[in-house]
């Protein structure tokens, strides 16, 4: 019972002390500049007495403590954009603790069940787990956006050539368009509504979500409200650039495609391989799962498949 506590508390200390090494780091960077930060903050006060924040905040986590540890840290900024942009209902404190306790378990039952260094693998593994869960559904939200987009531009540009203001094009968009395209509109037509700044608004929009043909629109907009010139007409050019560059990806992946395949076969065959064998002749494999060298050198192995399947998808992912 203790090893198993002692086990369980390892490695929720050991996934913290990797989490908060990158904002130590970045903190001691910028000591400088939070020195002077604070300074004008506290005159900012000292000019502004009785002034009431009407910004909207968000929690890092529901539990004080927590928001405190997590709020100067990078790292948690930006998981904070990631669920924002996947539309996960949670905080950050939240995805931090199950991890840590993904991690936890992993390693406590690893350690009971298993020798060597496998524990240290599996609680890595089932601690990074949530994280690249969430990272997949925020590129597979975001890849729907940007999917979405081309159609939302020619509905802007058929507003603005019918006499309707920019800002009517965008309520067309936010009300007859589908997640996640409406509702990102919307909160940007919510915001112009309050009395933010269009340019500001549109900014906003291209931190919240992260498609690179949406900042096309935006520096587009912003700098047609400037020197003047026909809107609806770069409206519907950004889209129909838009389409050509969907269309040169696609011609792109379909002569990659042989690539891909190539990899995962190549990926998949030790596997197939080593169960193939256990199956046949378990004997044979013994001493390549029993000993301390044939651990090793399976972990080895396992470093070394990671590290070809990131130099393989350098090759073969082609940004357009």
């Amino acid at each position: 019972m203790t090893e198993i506590l002692v086990a369980v508390v390892l490695g929720g200390c050991l996934f913290f002390l990797a989490l908060g090494l990158p904002g130590l780091a970045a903190s001691l960077r910028g000591s400088g500049r939070a020195r002077a930060r604070r300074r004008l903050s506290r005159l900012g006060r000292a000019n502004r007495a009785g002034a009431v924040d009407i910004e909207r905040h968000r929690a890092m986590s529901d539990l004080p403590w927590l928001h405190r540890v997590l709020v100067p840290m990078g790292w948690a900024a930006r998981l904070d954009g990631m669920l924002r942009q996947a539309r996960w209902n949670m905080t950050v404190g939240v995805l931090v603790l199950i991890s840590a306790a993904a991690g936890a378990g992993a390693f406590a039952l690893a350690r009971l069940t298993m020798g060597g260094a496998w524990h240290w693998i599996l609680c890595a593994a089932a601690a990074l787990a949530p994280l690249l869960w969430l990272r997949r559904c925020r590129n597979r939200r975001m890849n729907a956006f940007a999917n979405q987009l081309p159609e939302a531009l020619d509905l802007i540009a058929r507003a603005l050539k019918a006499g309707h203001a920019f800002s009517q094009g965008l309520r067309m968009v936010a009300d007859e368009m589908d997640d996640p395209i409406g509702p990102e509109f919307a909160e940007t037509l919510e915001e112009i509504n309050f009395g933010v700044p269009v340019d500001a608004a549109l900014h906003g929009l291209t931190r919240r979500v992260d498609c690179p043909d949406l900042k096309f629109f935006v520096v587009s907009v912003n700098i047609q409200r400037e020197t003047g010139g026909n809107l609806a007409e770069i409206v519907t050019t950004i889209a129909r650039l838009v389409r050509e560059r969907f269309k040169l990806q696609g011609k792109v992946k379909v002569l990659s495609a042989e690539g891909r395949l190539s990899a995962y076969v190549l990926l998949a065959l030790p596997a197939a391989i080593a169960l193939v064998i256990r199956i046949i002749n378990p004997a044979y494999m013994l001493r390549l799962t029993e000993t301390e060298p044939g651990k090793y050198m399976l972990m080895g192995a396992a470093v070394m498949m990671c590290l070809g399947a990131a130099a393989i998808k350098r090759l073969i992912v082609i940004k357009v």
